[in-house]
């Protein structure tokens, strides 16, 4: 759950601006907009430990934006909750954002809390490290945690770069001893070590440039401060998670010619462990396929990570190979279907499936299904080998 240290924080500064402003602006009506998410799990098997094979879970994540009348300053609040019968680790509240938003000639300031995305690729965003990953809400960690900071962004036509102050640590989430897709030895996160004194209230920085040359987009990135990828440590019949101090520098390309996006993501960090990352390929979308409005898009990358079977990471020596089907209707529909071969392991392989289409204006219909092939023990996703599921998920928006 959401500490009260942040929460105070963020509410005091963004109050304090909200009625700073008000005082020489009117602020327009509250705009509420969200949704409502039903979602039911089925896995194939029993967990390692007898767990169920169901899981139903719903989830409510509205927005209020107020807008202040000259049009260049806001106020967004996105809180989240989701309630989980299986897993009691996965019942949870969050607030995604939090923020005060203002901008002047060619500059930006949000204060609040946030969420950033960095990355170009699809099968993993090594570069993607201010959020903290909300393990608990998917398998590939495309969800986070909002991020309390102070966000500061010059918009120039030599580039964009970003400054941030991150003055509180998010840990990350994991499931509960009776949830799935977990670690064999539970994770007691109420035990969590640091390496700073500071604990969560250490302040971290980062910074981002990012261009257009051409047909290249290209950002470099560097954050220092808390590691956002825990170490877990052996304790008993436990693992505890342990946030090194880390420096941590990436980059981050895409290449657009034609009917080609080339992409390359690529990380160093030097913490408890120093290592190097890639995630690198190509996405070549076949339009009009089959004589119709579809798009096809082949995907494929090679994920290398010199940590190798000490990594937690999908792929440290993986390629991931996908197709993704737009139709083109009015509907939106959607799906990708991808793979990820361990090349160390011939027997390790991971399947994925993301199906999306919109039922009416108000109501959407998404079917997610997770499987693996393992059979090495010492692999890192050993322990979800009996985890395979099919997810559908009716979400209404308002």
């Amino acid at each position: 759950m959401f500490s009260i240290n942040p929460i105070v924080s963020v509410f005091a500064i963004t109050g304090i601006s909200f009625l700073c402003q008000a005082q020489e602006k009117s602020v327009l009506e509250p705009e509420l907009s969200g949704q409502v998410n039903f979602e039911y799990r089925q896995f194939f098997k029993e967990g390692n430990d007898s767990q169920d094979k169901e899981q139903p879970s719903a989830v409510m994540k509205p927005e209020l934006y107020w807008s202040f009348n000259d049009d260049n300053s806001s106020i967004t609040f996105t809180p989240f909750y989701r309630y989980d019968h299986m897993d009691s680790e996965r019942t949870h509240a969050d607030i995604r954002e939090l923020k005060y938003l203002t901008y002047w000639d060619d500059y930006e300031l949000r204060v609040g809390i946030n969420k950033v995305f960095w990355g170009v690729t699809e099968s993993e965003h090594l570069v993607d490290v201010i959020n903290q990953t909300d393990s608990i809400e998917s398998v590939d960690g495309e969800d986070k945690l909002g991020q309390p900071m102070i966000q500061f962004t010059a918009i120039k036509d030599w580039g964009v770069t970003e400054f941030y102050l991150l003055p509180y640590f998010r840990e990350r989430t994991f499931p509960g001893s009776k949830g799935r897709l977990r670690t064999t030895i539970p994770i007691n996160t109420d035990k969590a070590q640091y390496e700073s004194s500071d604990k969560q209230k250490h302040i971290d920085y980062a910074a981002r440039y990012s261009n257009t040359l051409g047909e290249w987009d290209i950002g470099v990135s560097y954050l220092h401060g808390t590691d956002r990828e825990p170490y877990l440590i052996s304790q008993g019949a436990e693992l505890i998670p342990y946030y090194a101090q880390m420096k941590h520098a990436g980059v981050d390309i895409q290449g657009t010619m034609g009917s080609w996006l080339w992409k390359l993501e690529a990380v160093y960090k030097d913490s408890y462990k120093n290592y190097t990352s890639t995630d690198s390929g190509f996405e070549y979308t076949l339009v009009g396929v089959f004589n119709t409005v579809w798009d096809l898009g082949l995907l494929s990358e090679y994920l290398y990570d010199s940590r190798g079977e000490d990594s937690l990471a999908i792929g440290q020596n993986d390629v991931f190979a996908a197709f993704r089907l737009s139709l083109n209707d009015e509907d939106s529909t959607e799906m990708l279907f991808g793979m990820t071969q361990d090349l160390d392991n011939s027997d390790v392989r991971l399947y994925k499936l993301e199906a999306s289409t919109r039922l009416t204006n108000e109501l959407s219909l998404s079917i997610d299904a997770w499987a693996s092939e393992n059979r090495t023990t010492t692999d890192p996703l050993y322990s979800i080998r009996n985890d395979d599921f099919i997810q559908m998920a009716i979400e209404y928006y308002f």
